[in-house]
């Protein structure tokens, strides 16, 4: 069995079940605001929308919340309850994973910001102008999917699924790769696109960087549920450590 539950949140004392329970729920509270910040950063910049861009910068200062609080609980339950074998493995995973849905909230203000500051300029609305905007719309909707993946393969504790999430973390860095080449080409053929192209190539780079920590969570869930770590390791390594 790839999801394997069973073996967490089950204890003698239900004190600690709900400790467990609660650390868990907060982690995914906190990762479906930063699915929904790089969401809404990407919309102010389709759509040339200030005031969304300027909520959503504005929403990290929630996300560092967050993660003090979570960081705060988890480090209560290790003093308190001492926790063991998987137990501390899913601790331990959590205050790592949290540190990764924080810098994914990064990610999203800083997209925020760049849509702020196109808003502002004399470009106008991009969506309807540039193709480059399609293309990381294209790769934030693919980065968003792995981070929705991402949690469920952590609230499930489903291994399968976070392998599946490595392996579209490459794709990722291939579509990148090609919308740079895009832009660089486009800025060759309109000069007075430079400025707008060098932007968005800042979100792509902001958006690549959302994919990889999807991935490190990804690579967490399959320590957290195997105690192997497969971080730095190549994919096959991961594939056998994962078993059916």
């Amino acid at each position: 069995m790839s999801t394997k539950h069973d073996g967490h949140l089950h204890h003698i004392s239900q004190q600690f079940n709900s400790e467990l329970s609660q650390l868990k729920a907060e982690f995914l509270k906190m990762g479906g605001m930063v699915e929904s910040q790089v969401q809404h950063a990407m919309q102010a910049l389709e759509n040339n929308d200030y005031e969304l861009a300027e909520q959503t910068r504005l929403k990290d200062k929630e996300v560092d919340r967050m993660e003090r609080a979570i960081d705060e609980e988890a480090n209560r339950v290790i003093v308190k309850r001492q926790p063991t074998a998987s137990d501390l493995r899913l601790v331990m995973s959590v205050v790592k994973m949290v540190a990764d849905l924080e810098r994914i909230g990064d990610e999203a203000k800083k997209i925020a910001k760049f849509a702020i500051s196109i808003s502002e300029s004399e470009t106008g609305a991009l969506g309807s102008r540039y193709d480059s905007v399609v293309e990381a719309k294209h790769i934030s909707n693919h980065v968003v999917a792995m981070v929705r993946d991402a949690l469920d393969a952590f609230a499930r504790f489903d291994t399968a699924q976070a392998l599946r999430i490595m392996k579209e973390d490459k794709l990722v860095d291939q579509e990148y790769k090609s919308a740079i080449r895009s832009l660089v080409t486009f800025m060759m053929e309109d000069p007075r696109s430079i400025s707008t192209c060098l932007s968005i190539m800042w979100v792509l780079r902001s958006l690549e960087r959302v994919g990889d920590h999807a991935c490190n969570i990804a690579e967490y869930v399959i320590y957290m549920v195997e105690g192997e770590d497969v971080r730095h390791r190549p994919i096959d390594h991961a594939e056998k450590v994962v078993r059916p």
